[in-house]
């Protein structure tokens, strides 16, 4: 049985340190992929250039130096150094006609001895998936709010709101914080029973969502294209659901600056909390 995900990352070596793979339209938010699945194919290349299996992937930054569009791109990758316990790569992404486009750089890292602790909180009282509005309910009839349902959350990752408000409604904004449940229709499982560790850089890269709480309802529509995207990969996940707790911290000169914690909270949602990943990200507002 093939996986959407793992469809739409697969990665074909074309020559040395170079690789081609095709972005179907289906991932595109507006008008573009959207960048966590574009990271993800840079990140597996890298993983197949490295090929050590022992070195997972423990941290990622990507900067967004140009626009990639769906369709065929090619990624180039750099093997900087190959250690015995943490090896550093770089790949960009971009269309075979494209002089530019995404930079990523990826540390992967075997285990190692250290210390063991989680000093972060996870939400307090947040529902379970299925006691939350998913975005894919009917809107409202009278719905005069603009919202269009983008490929990207039709056809791959659905989320439900714990915290937070849907685009259609009216209320009175407060804080830069948005909780959110994401799951993808077709988790990407691995063999050993956890969750592609790619797939979270895609839910990461979420975080505009936060300014919307903060800024409310506007006349005029507005976008966050991403500058760049940094992602800590922390312990496995195991549950299709992922609880995605998402702040604003900062924005300012058209610019603004946000950060997501992952969370693995079990198969329903009621299990023992357990961090997943952990993310930053600048991104900027362009208007229509």
């Amino acid at each position: 049985m093939t996986h959407d995900f793992f469809d739409a990352t697969a990665v074909a070596a074309v020559g040395d340190g170079r690789y081609q793979a095709v972005i179907d339209e289906s991932w595109n938010l507006n008008p573009l992929p959207q960048g966590g699945i574009i990271t993800a194919l840079a990140l597996r290349a890298m993983a197949e250039a490295l090929d050590h299996p022992d070195q997972t992937l423990r941290t990622l930054h990507t900067a967004f130096a140009a626009q990639v569009a769906h369709g065929p791109v090619s990624i180039d990758v750099e093997l900087l150094r190959r250690g015995r316990s943490m090896s550093h790569l770089r790949a960009e992404v971009s269309n075979l006609e494209g002089a530019r486009g995404h930079l990523t750089t990826g540390i992967f890292g075997s285990a190692r001895q250290g210390f063991s602790f989680t000093d972060l909180e996870p939400p307090a009282d947040v529902p379970r998936p299925g006691d939350c509005p998913s975005f894919r309910d009917p809107t409202p009839v009278d719905d005069d709010s603009g919202f269009t349902p983008m490929p990207f959350w039709q056809h791959h990752v659905e989320g439900r709101s714990a915290v937070g408000h849907a685009p259609w409604e009216e209320y009175t904004p407060d804080r830069a914080e948005r909780v959110m449940w994401y799951r993808f229709d077709r988790p990407p499982y691995l063999a050993d029973g956890t969750i592609d560790p790619l797939a979270l850089v895609v839910l990461a890269d979420t975080m505009p969502g936060a300014v919307g709480e903060k800024v409310g309802r506007r006349e005029r529509a507005w976008f966050a294209p991403s500058v760049d995207l940094t992602v800590h990969l922390l312990d496995p996940c195991r549950s299709p659901w992922v609880l995605a707790h998402n702040r604003a911290r900062f924005a300012g000169d058209g610019y603004a600056s946000a950060d997501m914690a992952l969370w693995d909270c079990g198969d329903d949602g009621s299990g023992r909390p357990c961090l997943v990943a952990y993310a930053t990200q600048l991104f900027l507002f362009t208007f229509v």
